[in-house]
């Protein structure tokens, strides 16, 4: 059994080789991943059906659409949220600049370091 064997994670990311690696990494933790999803709107789905994530990595822009309303949602349902991103601090919307970020490329050890923090109930 792994570290984090049953919980949920929530994927959300547009580009499908950074999307695939996302998704290995989190299954090397024991995460169960929630999509990857492409699309905002696929994203919303999920959580529509009921599904309740432990922790959602949303890159910022998706396909054009910025994924902020995404993450208020997920925020009043107290879901940890690690933005997986290229910008920096100055292509955040001004609530979002000091949450959890991870900029891209990344490596594996940052990764596993900031889901670490967030799942175990930290900030990264």
């Amino acid at each position: 059994m792994t570290r984090f064997s049953g919980r949920k994670v929530l994927v959300l990311e547009d580009e499908a080789m950074v999307s695939l690696l996302i998704e290995d990494l989190l299954l090397d933790l024991g995460c169960e991943v929630l999509g990857p999803c492409m699309r905002i709107s696929e994203a919303n789905r999920i959580l529509d059906s009921g599904a309740t994530p432990d922790l959602a990595l949303l890159d910022v822009n998706v396909a054009g659409e910025r994924s902020f309303p995404l993450a208020e949602r997920l925020s009043r349902a107290n879901v940890a949220i690690l933005f997986v991103t290229g910008y920096d601090s100055a292509g955040m919307e001004p609530r979002w600049r000091d949450h959890p970020a991870l900029r891209k490329p990344f490596t594996h050890v940052d990764f596993e370091s900031m889901v670490t923090k967030l799942l175990a109930g930290g900030t990264a």
